[in-house]
C-alpha cells in the first residue's frame, strides 16, 4: 500500500523537474469555457473509502463553488504521488505522514497542508486465537512485511516497549502479499496492512484478526494519511490550497452526516481494474470516520507535537539519517 523513497527516487525527481521546467502545474490554468482553475490531485492508492470526501466534494459541487475543476487520478505505482508533486507535475497529492519526514530528510522540498486520517491505520496483526497475544510474544516469531524500514521501526518499537527482545523476531518479505502470508500461516503475524482494509478482509475470509495499535507500544501517534504539495507552490498560491480544503471540509462533513449516501457516490467513482466490496467499504468508512475527525479543530488540522514526534522518532529508529525541523514539513493554512 505505501513503499519508502529511496535514493534512486530523489535522482528521478532531480530529473522530473530539469524536464518540467516552464511546465509546472501549481500554475493552475483557466478553463476557457467555465471559468474554472484547473488542480491535480493524485491519490495514495486506487478509490475507496477514505476518499469519499473528495468524490462527494467534486460530485455535490463543494470544489465548483471554490472556482476549482479537481481532476483526481490514480497512481501507476504507489512511489509516484510524493515524487511527482516535488517534481512539480502534479498540484497535490495524498501521502503518508512518515513519507513526508523521510522527503524531508532526503532535501525533498514537499510539505503537508492538512492531515487526512489522524492515527495509525498500519497495525500489526495475527490471529486471534494464536500464540501472540501482545508483540512481546513475536520472539521467535515470524513478521511478513513488504521490506519498507518504517516497519521494522515500528516492530522493533512495539517488541521492545512491551518487554520483548526484537533481535529474536524475524522480518519475512512478502511484498504486497501479506493476506495470503498470514491466512496460509506463512508467517506468524505480519506488518503493514491496515484495519480498514486487510484485516476487513482476512476476518470476511474467516481468518478472525488480533490488531495491535503500534502507538500503545511506543511508537509515536501519527497521522496516516495526509495531502502534500510541493513547498514551492503552496508558497506561490496559498490562496488555491486554502480553496481546496474549504471545499474538502464540506465533503467531509457530508460524508460523517450522510455516510451512506458519501459511500454511494464513491462506489460510482470506483475503477473497473479495482472494484470495491460495499460490504467491506462501508465496514471501512465506519472505521475511518472517528479516525478522521480533527474534534475541536477544523478538517486537515495538525498539530506541530505530533510533527516534533513522528520525526525524532524516525531519527531514533535511523529511518532518516539527518535530523528534520518539523516546521518545515507542514503548514497549516
Amino acid at each position: 500500500m505505501k513503499k519508502m523513497i529511496s535514493i534512486l527516487a530523489c535522482l528521478l525527481i532531480v530529473l522530473l523537474s530539469a524536464c518540467s521546467a516552464g511546465n509546472n502545474n501549481s500554475e493552475v490554468s483557466s478553463d476557457k469555457n467555465s471559468n474554472l482553475q484547473k488542480v491535480s490531485l493524485m491519490l495514495d492508492w486506487y478509490p475507496n473509502a477514505v476518499h469519499s470526501f473528495l468524490f462527494a466534494a467534486k460530485e455535490k459541487g463543494y470544489f465548483k463553488e471554490q472556482g476549482l475543476d479537481v481532476d483526481i487520478k490514480m497512481p501507476a505505482d504507489t512511489n509516484d504521488p510524493l515524487k511527482l508533486v516535488a517534481a512539480n507535475q502534479i498540484d497535490m497529492a495524498i501521502s503518508y505522514q512518515p513519507e513526508v519526514v523521510i522527503a524531508r530528510g532526503e532535501n525533498i522540498p514537499v510539505q503537508s497542508f492538512a492531515a487526512i486520517v489522524r492515527h495509525p491505520l498500519n497495525q500489526l496483526m495475527a490471529p486471534a486465537d494464536g500464540p501472540i497475544q501482545s508483540p512481546k510474544d513475536l520472539a521467535g516469531k515470524t513478521v511478513g512485511y513488504p521490506t519498507i524500514p518504517l516497519d521494522e521501526a515500528i516492530i522493533h518499537t512495539m517488541v521492545k516497549s512491551d518487554g520483548g527482545n526484537p533481535q529474536k523476531v524475524k522480518m519475512v518479505d512478502v511484498g504486497w502479499d501479506l493476506i495470503p502470508a498470514i491466512a496460509t500461516h506463512k508467517t506468524d503475524a505480519i506488518i503493514g496492512g491496515y484495519i480498514n482494509h486487510e484485516k476487513i478482509l482476512l476476518e470476511k475470509e474467516g481468518h478472525p484478526i488480533k490488531a495491535f495499535n503500534p502507538t500503545e507500544y511506543g511508537v509515536p501517534d501519527y497521522y496516516e494519511l495526509v495531502l502534500v504539495a510541493s513547498e514551492k507552490a503552496i508558497k506561490e498560491n496559498p490562496k488555491l490550497y486554502k480553496k481546496f480544503m474549504a471545499a474538502a471540509s464540506k465533503g467531509q462533513k457530508y460524508v460523517q452526516d450522510h455516510p451512506k449516501e458519501g459511500l454511494s457516490i464513491l462506489m460510482k467513482h470506483q475503477e473497473k481494474t479495482s472494484p470495491l466490496d460495499k460490504d467491506v467499504e462501508t465496514k471501512s468508512l465506519q472505521i475511518l470516520l472517528p479516525l478522521m475527525d480533527a474534534k475541536d479543530h477544523s478538517f486537515g488540522y495538525q498539530d506541530e507535537a505530533t510533527w516534533e514526534k513522528v520525526a525524532q522518532w524516525l531519527y531514533d529508529n535511523k529511518v532518516v539519517k539527518t535530523k528534520v525541523n518539523a516546521k518545515d514539513a507542514f503548514i497549516n493554512l
